[in-house]
Formats: C-alpha cells, sequence, structure tokens
C-alpha cells in the first residue's frame, strides 16, 4: 500500500522549482546564530549548517554511535539496527521531506545527526537508570534529547549553532501531533540563548513536564521531529523480526500508513507533503495520525514492553548502572587520577576541548574537572557504548554475579 502525491500538489511543486520559487519559511544560512560569532563563518564550500554537521561528525564521540542501543541489547547480530544507523535514517527521511519542502537540507542534516549523539549505553532504559540515580543525588533529571545539546556546547564546546541545538533539544520522537509549527525564531544570538539556556534549567529541573512544552524555532526541527518516529516505526518492527520478539510484521494492524518499514516510510512522507507544502507548519491527515498513534500504541505492545526486550535490561544492567556509577564517584571526589574516570574521560574530554577552551575575548574557561562531580559521572556513564559499559563494570567488578548472556549469530543453529 503506497500512497502518491496528490496531482495538485505535484503540479504546483514542480510549477515552483521551475520558476525557481523558494520557501518563505526556509531558514537561511545568513540567519545562524552562535554563541561566538567571531568564529565558524561559512564560506563557499562549507556554508553555516555544513559547518555544525562537520562538527558533529568529526567530534570523536560521535564513533559511539555504531554500539549504542537502538531498541534491542545483548544480540551478536549486524542486521540489528545500533543508534548510527537510526540517525542515518532519521536525516535521510528528513531531508527527503525537506528537500520538497524548500527547507534548509544542510539544518536538518545537522539536527539529525546531532540528536542523539548524548544518548546512553542501552537506549531508553539506560536513559531511565541514570535519570533515577541523578535525581536522587542531585535533584535533576536525565534526558537524552538535553544532554546531546550539552555534549556539544557545554562538554566539548564546539560552537554549534541555536538553530542546530534547539533542533536537538526538541527533536522528542515520544510525543506525537497532528501539527508542528514552529515559533517565532530569536532576533538576536543573545536573545535566543537566553531563552535556550533557560529551557535546558527546566527541563533537567521538570523532567518531561519541561520537555514536553518544547517548540522548534524552525520548520526544519519539525521535519526532524515527526521523522525521528518515522525512521524508528517500521525499523523496529523489522529488527523484532530478526531478533524473533515477533513472528511476522503482518501482527500488526496500522492499515492507515502501511505495516511494513517501506510503506510507513512512504505513506507518512507522502501524506506529510500533501498536507503541508506551502504552509508553515507540518500536518498530517487525520487518519494518517490516528494511524501513527496506532502504530505507536501496537509497537509499545509487541516489542517494547515485552519481557523478551526489558527483563534482562532491567535485571541486570539497572544494578550495573548503579554500581558503576557510585565506584566512579567515589573514585572522583577522592582524586584517585589513576582511576577510569580521569584517565578514560577527563584527560579525554580535555584534549578534544585543545582548540576550544577560550571565550570569544581569549578568557580561560573554567576546567571541566570544576563541574559539579555527579554531572561528570553521568557525562561519563551516557557517553559509554553498551560494550564499553559491559567490559568496565567487569574490570571493575570482577567477582560480580551480574553476567551479560549475549545472543549468538548462531542460536537459529544450535
Amino acid at each position: 500500500m503506497y500512497k502518491k502525491l496528490l496531482p495538485e500538489i505535484q503540479e504546483q511543486i514542480n510549477e515552483d522549482k521551475k520558476l525557481g520559487k523558494e520557501s518563505p519559511f526556509k531558514t537561511q544560512n545568513q540567519e545562524v546564530l552562535r554563541r561566538d560569532s567571531s568564529r565558524d563563518k561559512e564560506n563557499l564550500w562549507r556554508p553555516a549548517f555544513v559547518r555544525d554537521t562537520e562538527k558533529i561528525l568529526h567530534l570523536p564521540v560521535y564513533n559511539r554511535y555504531a554500539d549504542k542501543t537502538q531498541v534491542f541489547s545483548f544480540y551478536k547480530n549486524d542486521d540489528i539496527t545500533r543508534r548510527a544507523l537510526h540517525v542515518q535514517l532519521v536525516s535521510r527521511i528528513a531531508r527527503s521531506i525537506g528537500s520538497v519542502l524548500g527547507l534548509n537540507t544542510d539544518l536538518i542534516e545537522a539536527i539529525a545527526l546531532g540528536h542523539d549523539i548524548g544518548h546512553t549505553p542501552f537506549g531508553h532504559a539506560g536513559e531511565s537508570f541514570l535519570s533515577e540515580i541523578m535525581e536522587k543525588e542531585i535533584g535533576v533529571f536525565f534526558n537524552h534529547n538535553i544532554h546531546s545539546a550539552r555534549v556539544l556546547d557545554v562538554i566539548f564546546k564546539r560552537n554549534i549553532s541555536l538553530q542546530t541545538l534547539d533542533g536537538i533539544i526538541c527533536h522528542n520522537g515520544e510525543f506525537e501531533l497532528k501539527e508542528y509549527k514552529p515559533v517565532s525564531a530569536p532576533k538576536s544570538a543573545g536573545e535566543g540563548f537566553a531563552r535556550f539556556d533557560s529551557q535546558i534549567s527546566d527541563c533537567d529541573t521538570k523532567g518531561n513536564d519541561a520537555i514536553k512544552k518544547l517548540v522548534p524555532i524552525t520548520l526544519e526541527a519539525c521535519v526532524v521531529r515527526i521523522c525521528d518516529m518515522i525512521a524508528y516505526l517500521g525499523k523496529d518492527r523489522q529488527d523484532a523480526l530478526t531478533a524473533k520478539i515477533i513472528e511476522k510484521e503482518n501482527d500488526f494492524s496500522t492499515s492507515g500508513i502501511g505495516v511494513f518499514n517501506a510503506e510507513i516510510i512512504n505513506n507518512l512522507t507522502v501524506d506529510i507533503i500533501n498536507n503541508s507544502y506551502g504552509k508553515n507548519y507540518l500536518l498530517l491527515s487525520a487518519d494518517s495520525f490516528e494511524a501513527l498513534k496506532q502504530a505507536k500504541k501496537e509497537n509499545y505492545q509487541k516489542i517494547y514492553k515485552t519481557d523478551m526486550v526489558s527483563e534482562e535490561v532491567n535485571c541486570l544492567i539497572k544494578p550495573m548502572f548503579s554500581e558503576i556509577y557510585y565506584k566512579l564517584l567515589d573514585d572522583l571526589i577522592k582524586g584517585n587520577k589513576d582511576s577510569v574516570i580521569f584517565k578514560h574521560h577527563i584527560d579525554f574530554v580535555n584534549k578534544n576541548t585543545f582548540y576550544y577552551a577560550k571565550n570569544s575575548d581569549e578568557s580561560q574557561i573554567s576546567p571541566y574537572e570544576k563541574t559539579e562531580p555527579n554531572r561528570i559521572v553521568a557525562d561519563f556513564i551516557a557517553s559509554m557504548t553498551d560494550d564499553y559499559f559491559i567490559e568496565l563494570h567487569e574490570f571493575l567488578f570482577p567477582d560480580s554475579n551480574l553476567k551479560i548472556n549475549y545472543k549468538s549469530y548462531f542460536a537459529d543453529l544450535i
């Protein structure tokens, strides 16, 4: 079941292209806002938001996407999606939609590739475990979208644009909407970053109550937000089939947008374009919106909340999070410079912020190790890949009874 663009919409798009018309709602490169406007000037081959994309791609922690759980942990199976592929899929789908709508696809790519860079190992379960500890210790919540901005803006200080950072914190794909409309963009970096910093503070102290209220300042960020859902709905079903969590994809009933990954991507893309072209907001048809909500509900019932997905993570990974957290916190407070938190994290951060360690007036930025200790521990744990986390636990607690049994490549042959 593959839907097509409405003939009148397709004709309008082709006519506008012939006339060279540009969307009035596109974020222009010259509108870019940075904390330090004296740096990162665009040029012909590196426009404003391309610079953001390249900063994200070349950040050393970008590599770690490749071994972070998307949904399924403990599988030795290269056909199951990791977070690295997810961000690429979001980028690809969002750029396809953004291109037809006449938006800034460079900005879309930057938001998409950076939106999960602060995600914990073991997916949303790991995020929940870390948030629970942080709330207990210092009264703040951990949310991966907020932490992704922290990685780029605070820890590694890459002078990423406000438009990209805003899109990252507003991307949360857990809250589906029928209409996605950006708020008015700030006129200056000072105004924009003051609002942004206030939003970060609110999300830290209020958690999801504040995150639910986040609205992007660009239409490009709205595209990434809806595409985060489009990218995982059908792909998670494919992965669940590979992992033998479900027996067949047609167990799902969301016929309004299709059942299979390719159907879902095509039909939601077409629906968005049909209903959004020429508008200053994104709109889903009533039928597609209801189908999207139903698809998410069925994924939770048949995949995410099943014992096969959640039981081992909750029984094994949760206590590991606690043990690692408090061991690292103790080493940090005691100033044990031989600890892994100094050698593998603080030294790593300092090494990779060398060129960004000064303010615009060339005054020195406060050293990272002066950060509140619980924050440093959370930064470190969130940066870990799944395999690193497991090996670190074995290194710190060699006699522990908490052991992971990975599902072998050859389980189906045994």
